[in-house]
């Protein structure tokens, strides 16, 4: 959406191709996304086409005679004879610092990560996966409380101003393409809800990094009395708490330290967390001071499994 606003504003868009409507909510009626409800707002052409892969689409494709084609986050692959259509290539905003990150969810496993920057790289699409030359680059901070939904939304801003800023170039003949370093290449995977499982085994840190990571989706979970809990927001506490396994040497990891207004304290493998937002299965997330309210958590402890 940001890029779309951006590059309206200041270029000639020829077409908006997004996909197909999708089925959603009570009754499953169809639903636009929401780059078309803007683009048929602003009267611009829309395409929707299943893929790329048929000679219909491509047709359509080439009849636009584009000088370039953006793509920004579209979840369709484009195969060869589409990215060779526009007479400058397809230009990809991708939000990480290639080579770093290469795939489905470069924000999700940066944060995941612990990564202490990303970023958004503008890159010529080729065949291969994010392998294309980079054209431009800028990095930002990961901040200590970025999730993946506030980091997403700070990269969008900066991925349309350095899109725009790219195509301007562009046009003046001013691009220098660079090749992307063999050094440095990690690979990240779409999500899958499996991941969002939290071990309570792992340290604090490791377990803070999930929650932030899969905010917002799949949304980190455990469970309690055997039903699934969903953890919004945590935070580490600054006075650590032993995992220890031994009799008498400390509480087990997932057991439950306290539970009060400030927040609920859960021991970890090394390290405590303090979750502040949590979510029984059909039931809205309440800030942990509203959840304890009407739970118990005297002598509990989050499972796994």
């Amino acid at each position: 959406m940001p890029a779309l606003d951006a590059l309206a504003e200041a270029q000639q868009i020829c077409a908006v191709f997004t996909q197909p409507d999708r089925p959603a909510g009570r009754g499953q009626p169809l639903h636009a996304s929401p780059v078309k409800a803007r683009a048929t707002e602003r009267g611009l052409r829309v395409y929707q086409p299943v893929s790329f892969k048929s000679q219909e689409a491509l047709d359509v494709l080439r009849g636009l005679e584009l000088d370039v084609l953006v793509v920004v986050a579209y979840g369709l692959i484009l195969p060869p004879a589409a990215l060779h259509c526009p007479k400058l290539g397809c230009i990809n905003i991708h939000a990480s610092l290639l080579p770093r990150w290469r795939g489905a969810a470069p924000i999700q496993r940066a944060v995941l990560a612990g990564d202490a920057n990303s970023g958004i790289t503008i890159m010529r699409m080729d065949a291969g996966l994010d392998t294309g030359p980079m054209l431009a680059a800028r990095e930002i901070a990961i901040r200590a409380d970025d999730t993946t939904k506030t980091l997403q939304d700070r990269l969008a801003r900066l991925g349309a101003e350095l899109m725009g800023e790219t195509l301007n170039e562009m046009r003046q003949g001013r691009v220098r393409e660079v090749p992307q370093p063999s050094e440095g290449v990690t690979y990240a995977p779409k999500l899958n809800k499996a991941e969002a499982l939290i071990d309570w085994q792992q340290d604090a840190v490791q377990i803070s990094r999930r929650v932030r990571a899969f905010n917002p989706w799949p949304i980190a979970e455990t469970r309690l009395d055997g039903a699934q809990l969903r953890i919004w927001d945590a935070e580490i506490l600054d006075t650590p708490a032993t995992g220890s396994r031994e009799p008498g040497g400390g509480p087990l990891p997932g057991s439950v330290l306290s539970a009060t207004h400030a927040g609920i304290d859960v021991a970890c493998g090394r390290g405590a967390l303090r979750i502040l937002r949590l979510q029984l299965a059909g039931r809205k997330p309440l800030l942990a001071q509203e959840f304890i309210k009407g739970q118990r958590l005297d002598r509990s402890r989050f499972a796994s499994v």
